[in-house]
């Protein structure tokens, strides 16, 4: 998995055997993504690698992410329940998305053609930011790990078998995240986890 953001635009997310191949989603949607890339820097926002995608962040919150697939790529916003979405083009990610919180392009031309909603939804999420405004909490029994939401926000794949889990297979994960010390062990931990999370396991099931 790449940590390095240019690699990101040249080679892929490196979180496949695609990684650096001509058939990797990230090259099929080169000039989209570099369009977006460009919309995010120029709305201010600061550049890092996440989860091996771009992550862009304002007043010390992470606004939106970048995911590349083999049929589209997504602008994905966090905290998608503050978002009004005047232009109805935030979409779900999957049948246990909670809020819809993507902007999905087929084609990379989709970009410059929305390029004014793009802006106007990037300015929105910097506000809430900037207001330290985050959306309240409804019906989620088990309070899950800020390094989970933020990876299964990136990862639609993920968040669904993720919610497929039964409560007990949920709680499991929740309590080997939370025993870890710092951001950064947890979010190893859930890279360590995906594949079983993914199969329908439990933290501690083999």
């Amino acid at each position: 998995m790449i940590t390095e953001i240019e690699d990101y635009f040249t080679k892929g997310c490196g979180r496949c055997n695609r990684f650096e191949t001509a058939d990797c989603s990230a090259r099929r949607w080169e000039a989209g993504l570099n369009d977006l890339r460009h919309i995010c820097l120029g709305a201010g926002l600061a550049e890092f690698v996440k989860w091996g995608h771009p992550c862009y962040m304002h007043a010390g919150r992470n606004i939106a992410i970048f995911g590349a697939f083999r049929e589209d790529f997504r602008l994905t916003f966090f905290n998608p329940a503050l978002m009004t979405d005047p232009e109805g083009v935030l979409e779900r990610q999957g049948p246990n998305t909670q809020n819809a919180d993507c902007i999905r392009f087929t084609r990379n031309e989709e970009v410059r053609e929305k390029e004014a909603i793009i802006r106007a939804y990037l300015a929105e999420a910097m506000g809430y930011a900037a207001e330290g405004r985050v959306a309240p909490k409804v019906g989620q029994e088990i309070e899950l790990p800020d390094e989970l939401v933020e990876a299964m926000d990136s990862d639609p794949d993920l968040a669904e078998a993720f919610h497929l889990l039964t409560p007990g297979r949920q709680k499991s994960y929740v309590i080997a995240l939370s025993s870890a010390k710092t951001s950064a062990t947890r979010v190893a931990r859930i890279e360590k986890f995906r594949g079983k999370i993914i199969a329908g396991k439990g933290a501690n099931e083999y």
